[in-house]
Formats: C-alpha cells, sequence, structure tokens
C-alpha cells in the first residue's frame, strides 16, 4: 500500500487558500440573491380577484395591486 501523500507548508496555504476562495465566493453569491430579492418589487400582473370555484385557474394569495 502506498504512503499518503503528505504537503508542505507550502501546500497547506495553497489549499487554504483555495478553500477560502471557495467560500468567498458561495458567501458573496448567497449576499447578492438576497440583496436583489430584498430590494425588488415586481409589477402588478392581471389575476383573479374572486375565489374560482371550479378549481381550473388560480389566483394571487394576498393581492398587493
Amino acid at each position: 500500500m502506498d504512503a499518503p501523500v503528505r504537503l508542505g507548508r507550502k501546500g497547506r496555504w495553497t489549499m487554504a487558500g483555495i478553500a477560502f476562495a471557495i467560500v468567498a465566493i458561495f458567501a458573496a453569491a448567497n449576499t447578492h440573491l438576497v440583496y436583489v430579492s430584498l430590494s425588488s418589487e415586481p409589477d402588478c400582473v392581471p389575476h383573479l380577484k374572486a375565489p374560482d370555484h371550479g378549481g381550473k385557474t388560480f389566483r394571487a394569495a394576498g393581492s398587493a395591486c
């Protein structure tokens, strides 16, 4: 059986840097998604105002228009 590969000091810092970069990119992407979702407000779209008792169409749960 082969011996496990040992990383030197430079290899450890390289792996730590790569791991930090991955976590930083993931955090930045999620922060951007939260910012966009909180800062955007979609326009009103036409929808049913009264409930449809036939169950074939849907209406907004809580209309803001």
